[in-house]
C-alpha cells in the first residue's frame, strides 16, 4: 500500500503490552497509530476509517470483512479485573443497571450473563461520563478499563464478568483482538504480529512505567489479563459471537 496503514488502539492500560513495540518504534514507517475507547475503535474500523483496530469482539459481526490479524488479544482465563459489574447490594438485589457507553463487548457479554447465568432480568439504563456516581442502592453499574480498576476500591460488591463467563462456559473470554477489515499483505501481518507481542517481554519495564495507584500492574499484566490467542481463547470467542447471533 501507498500509504500508511492506520492502526486504532484502546488507550487504557491493559493494551500497553500490545502497543509497546509500536511505541518502541517497530513498524513507525509502516503505520499510523491513533488511540480512542473501544466502541470508537470500532466504529473507525467498520466506517473504514481505519484499516486495523484493536476492537471490542462484539463489533465482529458488524464487519462485512474482517481478517483477525495477531496472536495476541485482550482476553482473560479466569478474573479479570477491569470489567465487573459494581454494586452496593448482592446480585439478587440489584433492580438497575447502568452500562458502560465504552465497551459493545462488555455490554453483550453482561446481558449474556444475566439470561443465561445469573438469570435475572434488571432495567438497563445508558451511561454517560461520570455514571460511576450514579452506582448506589439498588442501581448497579458495569464499569471497563482503568475506571473498573480505581471502582474495585468503591463497591461492596463485585461481579468479574471474566470470571462469570468461565463459571458458565468453561472457557476463556476474548474482549478484544486485533482486526482488519481488508486483507493486508502477508509480510505485512507478520511484521505486525511480531511487533504486538513485544511487549510481553518487557512487562517488568511496562509497570515501572506505568505508575498506577489503584491496582497492582503487575498483577494486571501478568495474571487477570492473559494476551495469548490460543486455541481455547478462539473456543471461547467462537462460543461468545454464536450467543450474539442467537440474540
Amino acid at each position: 500500500m501507498e500509504r500508511k496503514i492506520r492502526v486504532a488502539a484502546v488507550s487504557y492500560l491493559n493494551t500497553k503490552p500490545l502497543i509497546y513495540g509500536f511505541e518502541k518504534g517497530m513498524m513507525k514507517e509502516e503505520i499510523e497509530l491513533v488511540f480512542d475507547y473501544p466502541a470508537n475503535v470500532a466504529s473507525m474500523l467498520l466506517y473504514d476509517e481505519a484499516d486495523i483496530g484493536l476492537i471490542p469482539v462484539a463489533a465482529i459481526p458488524l464487519l462485512e470483512e474482517y481478517h483477525i490479524i495477531s496472536d495476541y488479544c485482550i482476553g482473560a482465563n479466569f478474573e479479570v479485573a477491569s470489567v465487573c459489574l459494581f454494586s452496593e447490594v448482592p446480585l439478587n438485589k440489584i433492580e438497575k443497571i447502568i452500562l458502560d457507553y465504552q465497551s459493545r463487548t462488555s455490554v453483550a457479554l453482561l446481558k449474556i450473563l444475566l439470561k443465561y447465568h445469573w438469570k435475572k432480568q434488571p432495567e438497563f439504563i445508558q451511561s454517560t461520563e461520570g455514571y460511576e456516581n450514579e452506582i448506589t442502592g439498588t442501581t448497579a453499574g458495569l464499569v471497563i478499563g482503568d475506571r473498573a480498576l480505581k471502582q474495585r476500591m468503591q463497591s461492596n460488591y463485585i461481579y468479574d464478568l471474566a470470571t462469570a463467563w468461565h463459571d458458565m462456559a468453561g472457557l476463556p473470554f476474548v474482549f478484544a483482538a486485533w482486526v482488519s477489515n481488508k486483507k493486508l499483505p502477508d509480510d505485512f501481518t507478520e511484521s505486525f504480529n511480531k511487533a504486538t507481542g513485544e511487549g510481553l517481554l518487557h512487562i517488568a519495564e511496562i509497570v515501572k512505567k506505568n505508575v498506577y495507584p489503584y491496582y497492582n500492574l503487575e498483577t494486571y499484566f501478568t495474571t487477570n489479563i492473559s494476551y495469548e490467542l490460543n486455541e481455547q481463547k478462539k473456543e471461547g470467542l467462537k462460543l461468545f459471537l454464536k450467543f450474539l447471533a442467537n440474540g
